[in-house]
Order: C-alpha cells, then structure tokens, then sequence
C-alpha cells in the first residue's frame, strides 16, 4: 500500500475559475513528493462541528515546489468554508489516496466529466503517448487553457453552448476519434457508458 500522510497544508493561492468552482494551490511537505495522477486527499474542515473530511482530486502536482492543486466544487458548508478562505491559511489534509492512473503509453482517450475533469490535467501532462482530450461541461467551461496546452482538446455541453451539444461519447463520434486505452473520470453514468463503448470497441 502506497504511503500517506498527514499534515498541515498552506494555502498558497486560491481563486474562483467558474461559477463555484474554485483552484486551490496547497503547500506540503510531503504529499507532493508522493502523490501521482489521479490520486485524492481528504481535507479537513477548521468549524469542528464537520468531523469528517472532504474528498478532492488532484489537479496538478509541483513536486519542485512542494505543492498540490486542487479544483473543487462548492457542494455544501465543508466546500462553502473552503473557498472562503485566502493565501496563508492551513488546512489539515491526509493523502495521497488511492491508486493513481496505470500508465499505459498507448493511443489514448483521457475523458472528465464534471468535476472529475481536474484529475486528468495532471495525466495529461505526465502521458508521452498521442492523447485526444474529451471533456464534458455542464454549460460553464473552466480549465481550458491548461487543457490545450496537453495535446487537442474536444468538449461536449449538455446545453450545447460550446462544442458537441450532449455528452462525452457524442463528442467522440461527432469528430470520429479512436483510441487504444480509456482515461476517465467523473460521474457513474459517464462511466458505465464508457465501459460499454469499451467494450463494443475491443
């Protein structure tokens, strides 16, 4: 089992990048050195009335400087907090958790949808293979522009204000795109719709 950590984060910067959706960049000692794509923390709220912490993906990884980005929701009072607070403040975190994205350098589809779009930045950056990334907004776009500096970006909008009008999948067969291997993260929906594309193409 891969080592996690617990200690006290620094909020290094924070700022709103869509409507509640916010990029926190944390300070660790440790977690940076050990996390990988794909990975989470579980963050702990200061009101000691919340007890139990917040699961939130990685976004990107700056083992250089000790620091983890996270992109997050604003979902209820845990998230509310932490999007009030400002550059200096701390935040007990635990990680990093779970098992990270097997790498495979094969041609590959790296697909978020919602919130689960964040995570696959950092798989974007570390994959040397040839890469299409899909991503599936609600409406509001955000991360965009980290996005398309990885290799070529599709987007699907359910309100078909931006890219292909519906979700991930009618994005791949609206541009045509094929791949070896699947990336995904975001809703159990999208997932399972994938895992039957999958299936239906070997």
């Amino acid at each position: 089992m891969a080592e996690k950590f617990e200690e006290t984060a620094i909020i290094i910067r924070q700022e709103e990048i869509a409507d509640d959706i916010y990029s926190m960049w944390l300070h660790t000692d440790q977690i940076a050195a050990h996390a990988k794509a794909g990975q989470f923390v579980s963050v702990y709220c200061n009101d000691g009335s919340r007890l139990l912490p917040r699961p939130i993906s990685i976004c990107e990884i700056d083992k250089k400087d000790g620091a983890i980005r996270l992109v997050y929701r604003v979902a209820g009072k845990g998230t509310a907090e932490f999007s009030g607070m400002h550059t200096g403040a701390q935040l007990r975190i635990v990680g990093p958790l779970g098992n990270g994205f097997p790498k495979k350098e094969k041609k590959a589809f790296l697909i978020g949808g919602g919130i689960g779009i964040p995570p696959m930045l950092q798989l974007a950056k570390e994959l040397n293979c040839e890469k299409q990334i899909v991503l599936g907004f609600r409406d509001e776009l955000f991360l965009m522009d980290e996005f398309k500096k990885q290799g070529k970006v599709y987007v699907a909008t359910e309100d078909g204000s931006a890219g292909t009008e519906g979700n991930v999948l009618d994005a791949i067969r609206e541009n045509a795109l094929d791949a070896e291997v699947i990336y995904a993260c975001g809703p159990t929906p999208m997932l399972r719709a994938l895992k039957n594309y999958a299936a239906e193409n070997n």
